[in-house]
């Protein structure tokens, strides 16, 4: 296996630390993805990560936010905030910073700024290994400041920062693929993408699919479900669970959606989960008169959400673009047929006997699937049972990833 070196880079080793704490590494992980107070669905495969990762390594999390100085330029395409630096997840040890930024203009600079800000915060953690979920900004950030501090970084890839790049985004993000000493891919799609789009070393990319919380999401009873949410036993429900942006297909299901109910008085639609297209959703609701049809609850804890699973009879997931998307696997998990669209590493979710695959942005075929999978009869309990993958496991797999490129010389600034 060989690293893509920085230019005039100096070989180093790092010395590994020789106190009683030196049999568990420190992981640090850059990203700008958790669970936040205005949006605590957000990035929540991060969390399991990092949770679970916990309990094998001494892993801190930092959460880096761009900050927008002002209310006029900030972005609409996803629910902005700023976060302080005394929130905290149940689980791992998180430390939180905002830093400056511009739409468009400093698109460039994002991951040099935010690195100035992260590079005291890692060294006064010391990290063996550094993570970057999020390839750019934040993965370059994170690439940057372990190069000054000889370690070495991963980065994780997830999905859209790499399939929705173009302009210098996407060179930045090739860049940082390249320079990266492994790269983690959540499907085996991803991975064939990094490879040819991205001209990644196949021997530095590391496929590690997603799992999911078992003590949560698993087979249970859907009348009990159904009692606790106030829906009644005869009625049909598809849920759709995500962010409320564009790109996750919420105006084909809306119409496909729209037609199915005329002929079927018993079908409701929910919609879980919050976003910049919460408004323009109430008014399609509106205009086509399906406010007793469509439910919208907002963005929910996993606990809640297992609970709309377990009372559904099918889950969708209409997107554009996907990398290995979460939702699905708890959907499979909880014995829940999906309905989701042929994109990124939901093939390698998806087959004959728990779901259906339509092609992304077209409402016909998304139409007749939903209307498919309400018809069809399915094996809830077989679902259940072949979907067994864990956060544990996942974590185990990422920790091996770390400890293989730790035993590798490192290339430091």
């Amino acid at each position: 296996m060989t690293r893509t070196s920085v230019k005039k880079a100096r070989c180093t080793v790092h010395e590994p630390r020789t106190n009683s704490s030196d049999l568990m590494p420190r992981i640090a992980i850059v990203t700008p993805i958790l669970p936040v107070p205005f949006d605590m669905t957000r990035g929540r495969f991060i969390y399991e990560i990092s949770k679970s990762l916990t309990k094998l390594t001494e892993t801190r999390v930092f959460l880096q936010m761009q900050r927008y100085p002002l209310a006029s330029i900030r972005p609409k395409s996803y629910v902005y905030g700023e976060i302080d630096d005394q929130h905290q997840l149940d689980g791992i040890h998180l430390e939180t910073f905002n830093y400056p930024s511009l739409p468009v203009v400093s698109r460039g600079l994002n991951g040099w700024v935010s690195s100035l800000y992260l590079e005291p915060r890692l060294r006064k953690f010391k990290p063996d290994v550094v993570i970057g979920y999020w390839v750019y900004p934040d993965g370059e950030a994170a690439l940057r400041v372990a190069r000054k501090l000889g370690v070495p970084c991963v980065i994780g890839a997830l999905g859209s920062d790499i399939h929705m790049r173009e302009g210098i985004s996407r060179k930045l993000t090739r860049r940082t693929l390249e320079r990266a000493d492994a790269v983690i891919t959540v499907s085996q799609a991803m991975t064939r993408y990094t490879q040819q789009e991205y001209g990644v070393d196949p021997a530095r990319i590391h496929t590690v699919v997603n799992g999911f919380n078992t003590q949560i999401f698993h087979w249970r009873e859907q009348l009990p479900a159904r009692k606790k949410l106030g829906i009644a036993p005869d009625q049909q429900l598809i849920i759709y669970i995500g962010r409320l942006v564009e790109a996750k297909g919420l105006r084909e299901l809306m119409a496909a959606f729209s037609c199915i109910q005329k002929s079927n008085p018993r079908l409701k639609l929910v919609l879980i989960g919050d976003g910049v297209m919460r408004d323009e959703l109430h008014q399609m609701i509106q205009k086509e008169n399906l406010n007793d049809k469509v439910l919208m609850p907002g963005g929910l804890p996993p606990d809640q959400v297992a609970t709309w699973i377990a009372a559904s009879d099918a889950l969708t997931l209409p997107s554009w673009s996907e990398g290995y998307p979460n939702v699905v696997v708890e959907a499979v998990a909880c014995g829940r047929p999906v309905v989701a669209t042929d994109v990124g590493g939901i093939r390698e979710i998806l087959h004959n006997n728990n779901g259906i695959l339509v092609p992304p942005k077209q409402i016909g075929p998304l139409q007749s699937a939903l209307m498919e999978v309400l018809t069809r009869t399915w094996d809830h309990r077989s679902i259940a049972a072949n979907m067994t993958r864990s956060w544990d496991d996942v974590a185990r797999e990422t920790l091996a990833i770390c400890d293989m490129v730790m035993k590798l010389p490192t290339n430091a600034e």
